[in-house]
């Protein structure tokens, strides 16, 4: 079983990309330096906005999700898993954790990177406003 999305979103001179254990894309027009996680602002949609093919798909221990990050072209390629249960139902965020903790705003957890570890080419074009486009691919066995 697979699903996949597409999600377009840009960057904005505040994206810092120093959070040791999440990044985040959000709906949300505006950035503070307390915002370190945040790395994309105007997203065309938030996990509710996510089909319910691709939510059903994602809401299972055994789901992984391949996400694709290209601004300023750069390419980083996150792997993480999905969870029982993940509610998927915020409205303009979307965040990937390194860790296994869920709520409504969590697409992925037990990540491969963060926004600390993506690479800072990635950050200077995000910095600069780039568009970014997040292509999202979830698999499960079967």
């Amino acid at each position: 079983m697979e699903a996949q999305e597409t999600i377009v979103c840009r960057g904005h001179p505040l994206v810092l990309g120093t959070h040791p254990t999440t990044f985040e894309v959000t709906c949300e027009e505006h950035l503070t330096e307390n915002g370190n996680c945040i790395i994309g602002v105007g997203a065309d949609k938030g996990c509710a906005g996510l089909s319910p093919e691709f939510r059903e798909c994602l809401a299972h221990d055994d789901a992984v999700l391949v996400t694709r990050l290209l601004a300023g072209g750069i390419e980083v390629v996150i792997r993480s898993k999905g969870a029982d249960g993940l509610l998927l139902n915020h409205p303009t965020d979307m965040v990937w954790r390194r860790s296994t903790f869920t709520c409504g705003r969590t697409i992925g957890i037990c990540s491969d990177k963060v926004a600390a570890t993506l690479p800072r080419a990635l950050i200077d074009a995000l910095k600069t406003g780039a568009e970014m486009r997040v292509s999202l691919t979830v698999t499960r066995p079967g």
